[in-house]
């Protein structure tokens, strides 16, 4: 899973269908009229950046602007009517802008910024979630990313720390005041993760002591801490008492009509949720036999003089639970994730499927502790303002769990398995899409990405290293894949279910397991994933098909002229721009 900050989570449908904008321009060549609204929308865009780095200091953070960074910004409603002003007035100017009179790829843009601007506004006025919510409020990440990123000499970033924790008290009796009802899978989150982000404070005190402070910033520095230690250590006692006292008791189920408002907002691909759950329904049916011929072909291999039973999904989880005994040590998981990376560089390169970049850091680390608890594994990127950071693998270490637990896991992601997560996150999915969006010529496509694309890359990544052979061709990898792709299809499948048609738990880890091949740690772990979060579990599979769809066209319509590492690499030149707008700006180039 990629790990989406405030803006790859925001990201939403046109609020008019681009294709009908992009269509008035077609092929015809850029005017002089174009020239002036592309300077005009290019002015525009580059003040309403320097206006919302200055407005959400986050965002400049994640986006990787450090200029406000010392300002910490209290989540209070005069908070909220601030951004909700901000949104609208933006907005309005850029509903000013005529985008017939753009270019296809700045209209593009527009839209983008728009989609953003609309997004926010619904989640302002509609989405009531910081009343709900206890794990978005949250400090440990951008401390962590000033403490971290060389922006500035230590001792500098650690004065920018002292003046946001010196609102750390006023930001967490803002929270406190903010929630009404929260659910208690959330409000169990944020409590989880508060040990993280003590964990932030006390790293934070240790390298104050080796930095170059006078006696005063390092003394207001410690007493700050003190201060923020105590205040976090408050809210997570009243999340606590809010337990205990049966206060927190929201359904996690969002129901179908938030559920298709957040759908057409996130995933931007001209369907709605009910559509794709159907058509993932459809897939995994598909999967499902596909998965049988395969096991049927390594039976005799594996399963010798044991009666093969009748039924489909029993005689594909047999088969699967025997290979799934090679698998790494609960003290060797992290490393064998790092020793895979130079093996899928040298194939993709070897394969001329993708171009890579060294001067760009891939880093392995155990997932920082105020980040745990929704994912196995994910990829936090540097923004695009500092592209020249390393990028984190974040992998959750198995050795602090118990044996049966960390076998679970380790069966989950077995030999096969982890080499196509180590794809997925990595190369050539999350960290190389990732790498090229920071290159993209348009700064737009790159901040206001969407989550679906990113995925939907991902897992087409899986795809394209086993069609080009890797793991050599051979049944057990092909089998392993399958049940990897099953499990991005039955996620889309588990969301609408849950969230819309009040799938139970005993129905989620059926599907899971039975009909999914899923160990009991992974099914649990997504059962947790999908109480505490909506919608972006289905953007694996909608973006995948739709870019698998894309690729099949290209090579259709241009035939012996289609070449796959040129596909690749323009497709990924578009930033992380909905599927649908890189379809189209695709198109567009290519009749030009």
């Amino acid at each position: 899973m990629k790990n989406l900050f405030r803006l790859g989570a925001l990201c939403v449908a046109l609020a008019f269908p681009v294709s009908s904008v992009l269509a008035q321009t077609a092929a015809a060549p850029a005017s002089k009229s174009q020239h002036a609204a592309s300077r005009q929308m290019q002015q525009l865009q580059k003040d309403y950046l320097d206006a919302l780095w200055r407005a959400q200091p986050d965002t400049a953070i994640w986006a990787g602007k450090f200029d406000h960074a010392a300002q910490q910004m209290i989540p209070d409603a005069a908070q909220r009517k601030r951004d909700l002003a901000f949104a609208r007035s933006w907005l309005a100017r850029f509903d000013q802008v005529n985008a017939a009179a753009l270019p296809a790829a700045a209209q593009v843009d527009l839209a983008l910024i728009q989609n953003q601007l609309h997004s926010e506004i619904w989640h302002l006025q509609e989405n009531d979630e910081y009343r709900w919510n206890p794990s978005d409020y949250n400090l440990g990440w951008s401390l962590d990313k000033m403490l971290n990123t060389p922006y500035a000499p230590l001792e500098k970033r650690l004065q920018d720390i002292s003046l946001r924790l010196a609102k750390a008290p006023a930001y967490y009796r803002a929270a406190r005041a903010n929630l009404h009802n929260p659910t208690p899978e959330h409000t169990e989150l944020a409590i989880q993760q508060s040990s993280g982000v003590l964990q932030v404070f006390a790293e934070i005190g240790k390298q104050a002591k080796t930095a170059k402070l006078d006696a005063a910033a390092s003394s207001l520095l410690q007493q700050r801490l003190a201060a923020a230690r105590d205040a976090l250590q408050d809210y997570t006692l009243s999340l606590r008492v809010l337990l205990a006292r049966g206060e927190a008791k929201r359904s996690f189920r969002i129901g179908k009509e938030v559920y298709e408002k957040r759908f057409v907002r996130q995933i931007q691909s001209g369907l709605t949720g009910e559509e794709t759950y159907q058509r993932a329904l459809a897939a995994k049916e598909q999967m499902l036999t596909r998965m049988e011929k395969i096991s049927d072909e390594l039976w005799p291999k594996y399963m010798a003089g044991r009666d093969k039973p009748a039924q489909r999904e029993a005689k594909i989880g047999l088969l699967i639970d025997e290979l799934s005994k090679r698998h790494s040590k609960p003290e060797n998981f992290v490393e064998d994730v790092r020793a895979q990376l130079p093996e899928l560089t040298r194939w993709v390169l070897e394969k001329n499927l993708l171009g890579a970049d060294a001067s760009k850091p891939l880093q392995v680390r155990e997932t920082p502790l105020y980040q745990r608890g929704v994912t196995t594994a994910s990829i936090e990127a540097p923004g695009p303002f500092r592209p020249q950071d390393p990028t984190y693998y974040n992998v959750s270490p198995l050795t602090d769990l118990p044996p049966e637990q960390a076998e679970s896991w380790l069966r989950e992601y077995n030999y096969w398995i982890l080499q196509i997560l180590n794809i997925h996150e990595a190369i050539p999915g999350h960290y190389t899409q990732l790498v090229y969006a920071n290159k993209s010529p348009s700064l737009i496509k790159t901040l206001f990405g969407n989550g679906t694309m990113i995925e939907g890359w991902a897992v087409y990544g899986e795809l394209m290293m086993m069609e080009s052979g890797y793991g050599g061709n051979t049944p057990e990898m092909w089998l392993m894949y399958s049940k990897w792709n099953l499990r991005a299809i039955c996620n889309t499948i588990l969301d609408y279910s849950v969230h819309v048609l009040g799938m139970t738990r005993e129905q989620a880890l059926d599907l899971l397991q039975r009909q999914a091949f899923q160990s009991e740690a992974e099914a649990l772990g997504k059962w947790r994933r999908v109480q505490l979060t909506s919608v972006q579990l289905a953007s694996y599979y909608s973006g995948f098909s739709a870019i698998h769809a894309l690729r099949e066209e290209r090579r259709k319509s241009l035939g012996e002229r289609f070449d796959l590492k040129q596909f690749h690499e323009e497709f990924l030149s578009y930033g992380s721009a909905p599927v649908p707008m890189i379809a189209r700006l695709m198109r567009e180039k290519a009749v030009k």
